[in-house]
């Protein structure tokens, strides 16, 4: 697999990542460690997690796989930090205090003395001087080796690398974002600007929830996730008659290719330029295989039908 530079930052990381979604509620600790063991002998090293992820799990589950599989050979991307609101769930933060308890957390549980990169998420309700100024923390400590930005939006990425430069604060290496032929285009001017800035991108949910496999074109299989409560929200946004064309070009794409729909649109994302990683989830190591299956380039000409599908 190939390793790529985030950037112009020194961080590098491998061009598929592993998603940690569903590990410790739909995926079990002997799954998360058969996926790891596959991804790793693959080539693989990016591994992405939050403490959102399997209802608050997934933390421990890749601890334990981690262990097994050798911290040294994975580059961790830890997203985001949590916090319970008023009427006692869990939900996402970026003030000092939650970040620092989070990561301190998160840090125990994976038996670990620091994340590769950790990424904010934006918080409204917080100060972006107060978010940035815990990512600086965390660098000068040790604790994340690179930070990085997830979730945020144009003019709050412009924003936060504008004052970051201002007060010589570390700079973010990547930022995480949604990119699928079903995406592409909402994303098109932020990923631009990243661009020009030197961040990577690593792209979040390149398959679109498993939507551009075409596994939804006529029917929601029983074993999939739009036929899960917890996992409908993933996917329920792209069975919309909006996206039912991009889905069935990248079908008639693949059938062209001899290649399977979901090969086809995460080679799309994968060969993106700024893209350092596309990062999967799968819930297990059947999918994960596909995924890692997905080597080829697309020939140029198919590519740029799909560029021209995609933001049409």
């Amino acid at each position: 697999m190939e390793i790529r530079q985030c950037g112009r930052s020194g961080l590098r990381v491998s061009s598929l990542g592993l998603g940690t979604l569903t590990w410790g509620r739909d995926t079990d600790g002997e799954e998360a460690w058969d996926m790891l063991s596959h991804f790793v002998d693959a080539g693989g090293t990016l591994v992405e997690c939050s403490p959102m992820n399997g209802e608050g799990m997934a933390t421990d589950v890749l601890g334990a796989a981690m262990n097994r599989v050798g911290r040294h050979r994975l580059t961790i991307a830890w997203r985001g930090a949590t916090r319970r609101d008023h009427s006692g769930r869990w939900v996402s933060s970026a003030g000092r205090g939650d970040m620092l308890r989070s990561l301190d957390d998160a840090l125990a549980r994976l038996d670990t003395d620091y994340v590769d990169v950790w990424m904010a998420e934006p918080d409204p309700s917080v100060p972006l001087e107060e978010t940035l100024g815990v990512l600086e923390a965390a660098s000068r400590s040790g604790r994340a080796h690179y930070v990085g930005l997830s979730g945020w939006d144009t003019w709050t990425t412009a924003c936060a690398l504008t004052r970051l430069g201002e007060h010589g604060l570390v700079q973010p290496a990547v930022a995480q974002l949604p990119v699928s032929l079903l995406t592409a285009p909402a994303t098109h001017s932020l990923r631009s600007h990243l661009a020009d800035e030197g961040l990577g991108v690593f792209a979040r949910s390149p398959l679109a929830g498993g939507v551009l496999t075409g596994k939804y074109r006529h029917s929601t299989p029983p074993d999939s996730r739009g036929a899960t409560e917890h996992m409908l929200p993933t996917v329920a946004p792209f069975l919309t008659d909006e996206y039912a064309g991009r889905v069935e070009a990248v079908v008639r794409a693949a059938q062209g290719l001899d290649r399977n729909p979901g090969d086809v649109a995460l080679a799309w994302v994968r060969d993106m330029p700024g893209i350092a990683s596309a990062i999967c989830g799968p819930r297990n190591v059947r999918q994960l295989d596909h995924i890692l299956d997905s080597t080829e380039p697309l020939p140029a000409p198919i590519r740029q039908v799909l560029n021209e599908v995609a933001y049409s």
